[in-house]
């Protein structure tokens, strides 16, 4: 026996280096294993601070590779306008994310951080990017692959930034119009809510046929997390106003505002973010029995539930006035992921005070962090946790902009078309002398996209890439067709020049949320002048660019013809295409069109239903009749012709949204 001393040695440094060799093997970084093996391995291996930082989101001007590692923050959100440079591209996007991930991937276990931005129609918060209608529109296209395709491209042109994460779809079934949020609902319908819940098949994949109801499914690189929102019954609140209360009994709620919310756990959807509203009183960022009782338990909704921006805070009034207080009751209630999105450190110190004193359970925390990592293990963040540019070239894509643009075609919708029935006033030749387009929105891409586009409330003129209306249709007409545009040509202008016909292009002006909130439902000034010195003059066209419908009673016998555009993103020439008969129109409206302010809320089937326009309503062009013909411009116009009879039958029939072929309701003929 030689030097047994050795030996030992040799024996105890070969042991080590196999126990090291186990300890580097952690389940959780294993692909091959099952997410819930996963979870559970990783799960065990956090501390209390390393599990509260999972539960935090913060705003990316308050991030840094620094406040990752020290805090293990579990997400970062670009709030609305929130970018990292001015018009910035691809790879200064991409950058920034890969930098907030290094810090997240450089702590103990390597968590990934998930980052979100409000994608709600496009990549609306990032320059160039395909901006596509409202869900509004969409809604009037009752077209949910049409849906399906648009998720895929916003997927796209997300990850062309380098993010995983989009805070859509908004499922709101919005009751009242004049809630400032209207035009991020899809209809005041919630079978059409339902059906339009398709986006989400786009946005994270088709659901495996095997998928475990309530399990999230995220596809692959090319997808992102979604997040249907606002839990629950943020489109019914009192008068429309926003955050506010939603007075409904349980039939109202489970029948009207809870179905779209069945269907997006059904196709998998990753997220749920909480409404700021109340139910009865009871504020949803507090709802134990609506969030953990009813999403969790009752709808087996295994993904991750987020609070929307500085919402727990909301749960006090005033906001934060008892922080501790607001934090325990939201985490109680089941929220996972809070939403801070500045003061960080107050919410991870009241968080973990909370644990320590047992007021919050370990179990409860544990069960949002599983949820958490349930997503980002799902989507392979694990395994992919950094971006590169491999799609780049998807943002602003030309494929993506005609998508838009058919989605623009098939959301117009004609409300009136002609003084009479057998003679029509669109489809607009081509081929015109002269042609006058008017209106404040007429040349206005920021007015054209609303709300949630680049900044967190829109803008006015050139905000982004994209074509305006009046653009479009100087494209569209004919080469010895002159078209003058003048925002708001006055007397004197109109009885100097001769036009062939006019196109006056008004609407709201760009809002969002409280901002949004409004009584009397007005185009914005000085709109009703521009329509009433132009078509006492001139036969026109009516174009409505607005996030619901407005006031337009009063000036609908001075118009040829109207078409409500909603609020058509940056594909502007979609609009040119139906209104010179390229395309015929299609759409339906997904709200009803009031008479007056005084009528609402409205609602199809309401026992004081008496609208303008019904719900179902609109227009389509009989192709075997002639449109304007600039022969028939000249002279006098018609006089209004009234069929009452007509009217009357057609307005009930309508109701029940039965189609219109070439017929048109009462107060179109007005």
């Amino acid at each position: 026996m030689v030097c047994p001393s050795i030996s030992w040695g040799c024996i105890l440094l070969l042991l080590c280096f196999a126990s090291m060799g186990d300890a580097e093997y952690m389940k959780y970084k294993d692909p091959k294993q099952p997410v819930n093996t996963r979870i559970k391995d990783l799960l065990g291996r956090m501390t209390l601070a390393e599990k509260i930082g999972q539960t935090t989101q913060i705003e990316r001007t308050v991030a840094s590779g620094d406040v990752m590692r020290k805090y293990f923050i579990g997400s970062i959100l670009s709030g609305g306008g929130s970018v990292p440079a001015p018009q910035a591209t691809p790879a200064v996007w991409v950058n920034m994310v890969n930098e907030f991930q290094k810090g997240a991937l450089s702590t103990r276990l390597g968590i990934p951080m998930i980052y979100g931005i409000d994608a709600v129609h496009g990549n609306n918060n990032v320059y160039n990017a395909t901006i596509f209608p409202h869900n509004v529109g969409l809604g009037a296209t009752r077209d949910p692959d049409l849906a399906r395709r648009i998720g895929e491209a916003t997927a796209l042109e997300v990850r062309a930034t380098g993010i995983p994460y989009a805070f859509a779809p908004c499922v709101a079934v919005c009751r009242d119009p004049r809630w400032g949020r209207c035009y991020e609902s899809y209809s005041e319908d919630h079978k059409i809510v339902q059906q339009m819940t398709d986006i989400i098949l786009g946005l994270q994949g088709e659901i495996p046929v095997n998928q475990t109801k309530g399990v999230p499914y995220v596809a692959g690189k090319d997808k992102v997390a979604a997040c249907a929102k606002h839990f629950v019954g943020d489109g019914g609140t009192h008068n429309g106003i926003n955050e506010n209360n939603t007075i409904v009994d349980e039939r109202g709620l489970l029948g009207i505002h809870m179905p779209p919310y069945y269907d997006s756990i059904i196709k998998g959807v990753a997220t749920v973010m909480v409404s700021y509203s109340s139910v009865n009183g009871a504020k949803m960022h507090a709802n134990h029995d609506l969030v953990t009782g009813y999403l969790k338990s009752k709808l087996h909704f295994r993904g991750f539930v987020i609070s929307d921006w500085l919402g727990i805070d909301r749960i006090t009034s005033p906001p934060a006035a008892n922080y501790t207080y607001s934090v325990q009751a939201g985490i109680n209630a089941g929220i996972d992921m809070v939403m801070v999105p500045f003061n960080f450190t107050r919410y991870i110190d009241d968080a973990t005070s909370l644990v320590n004193k047992s007021i919050i359970s370990m179990s409860r925390i544990d069960d949002a962090v599983s949820r958490i990592l349930r997503v980002k293990f799902t989507m392979g963040l694990f395994e992919n946790p950094l971006a590169d540019l491999s799609f780049a070239d998807q943002l602003g894509k030309k494929e993506h902009r005609e998508l838009a643009r058919e989605a623009v075609r098939k959301s117009l919708v004609l409300l009136k078309n002609g003084n009479s029935p057998n003679q029509q006033f669109l489809p607009l030749p081509k081929k015109a002398k002269r042609i006058l387009v008017a209106g404040s929105h007429a040349s206005n891409l920021g007015y054209q996209c609303g709300g949630w586009s680049i900044e967190w409330m829109g803008g006015s003129g050139d905000i982004t890439v994209g074509t305006t209306i009046l653009d479009a249709i100087k494209s569209t007409v004919g080469d010895s067709t002159s078209v003058v545009y003048s925002e708001n040509p006055d007397d004197s202008f109109m009885k100097k020049n001769d036009f062939s016909f006019a196109i006056i292009v008004v609407g709201e002006p760009p809002y969002a949320e409280t901002v949004g909130d409004n009584s009397d439902l007005t185009i914005l000034d000085p709109g009703p002048d521009t329509i009433r010195n132009i078509c006492s003059r001139v036969k026109c066209a009516v174009v409505i660019v607005s996030g619901r419908p407005v006031v337009i009673e009063p000036y609908l016998p001075l118009m040829e013809a109207l078409v409500a555009a909603w609020l058509p993103g940056t594909e502007g020439q979609g609009v040119a295409d139906v209104l010179f008969g390229d395309y015929g129109f299609t759409g339906k409206l997904s709200r009803t069109w009031f008479k007056s302010v005084d009528q609402l809320p409205m609602n199809v089937g309401d026992p004081h239903y008496d609208p303008l326009f019904p719900f179902g309503f609109g227009l389509t062009v009989n192709s075997s009749q002639p449109g304007f013909s600039e022969a028939r411009s000249h002279g006098d116009k018609k006089e209004i012709t009234v069929c009452v009879a007509l009217s009357l039958v057609l307005s009930v029939v309508l109701t029940f949204d039965l189609g219109i072929g070439i017929f048109q309701h009462g107060a179109a003929l007005l």
